[in-house]
């Protein structure tokens, strides 16, 4: 079931499996301003099980990139389109969301994979002694932990 999530009350609806269901949602919130904010765009997410498709792009990514496979399945995947951008994310059980931005064009794109860490998450090993996490305060997420790495492929 696609869920329209409101960033101004934090739901944990389709996240109820996450140990971390509240400060996720909180998260997932505001990705859902960010997205509002900056392009007037709903944030809507789909169940993992409806983008199988677009999880087998970002496990392959992952994989050739930097070597990652994470054991923490996938809850929800929400996808940004326009005619420059491509930009999914994915919401994680264990309280992490990944997102790629891929701009579509030829001149100088940004292509980068963010890792946001939700408030109370551990590192999960996978990362841990790979990336610098920066921390960011909001008022729906609290702590949230950053890092990214830029993309040395093309992936479309």
């Amino acid at each position: 079931m696609t869920y329209k999530v409101d960033f101004k009350n934090i739901e944990i609806a389709g996240l109820e499996s996450s140990p971390l269901a509240v400060s996720l949602a909180g998260l997932r919130a505001n990705e859902a301003r960010y997205f509002w904010n900056k392009y007037k765009f709903e944030y809507i997410v789909y169940p993992a099980n409806e983008k199988n498709k677009e999880i087998q792009w970002l496990n392959n990514l992952l994989k050739e990139e930097r070597n990652l496979e994470f054991g923490s399945p996938i809850l929800e995947v929400m996808i940004y389109e326009d005619e420059n951008i491509y930009w999914p994310e994915f919401i994680y059980q264990n309280g992490m969301i990944i997102n790629v931005l891929y701009e579509k064009n030829e001149n100088k794109p940004k292509r980068a994979v963010g890792l946001k860490l939700c408030e109370n998450m551990e590192v999960p090993d996978e990362l841990q002694d790979k990336f610098k996490f920066a921390r960011q305060r909001s008022k729906l997420a609290g702590t949230i932990r950053g890092s990214y790495f830029k993309l040395r492929n093309k992936w479309l």
